[in-house]
């Protein structure tokens, strides 16, 4: 009930900065995720990729992992993306 009167106290343009305000943290809080949800994949590729190395190919990494071998790809796929973008990087570098 606090919140209702303190609501109604605000005028229209004070309330607005206070939604926008509001918005705007959510969106940071979301970025924040997504980017922790991106570093998180980007681990998991690169441990995926080490599997199937190590267990000599996709379909025995699939077995041994027990993940399927459609995630198995796609996992590898973002580990060489990760790594032409890291090259990608150290050429730019390398032109400066």
């Amino acid at each position: 009930m606090s919140v209702q009167s303190f609501d109604k106290n605000l005028s229209r343009k004070q309330r607005l900065q206070e939604k926008q305000r509001r918005q705007l943290a959510v969106v940071d809080t979301v970025d924040k995720a997504e980017t922790k949800v991106r570093k998180a994949e980007v681990e998991l590729a690169l441990a995926v990729t080490e599997a199937v190395q190590v267990f000599g190919d996709e379909q025995s990494a699939s077995e041994g992992l027990d993940m399927p071998v459609e995630a198995i790809r796609r996992f590898l796929g973002m580990a060489q993306d990760e790594a032409s973008g890291a090259e990608d990087v150290v050429e730019a570098a390398d032109r400066t």
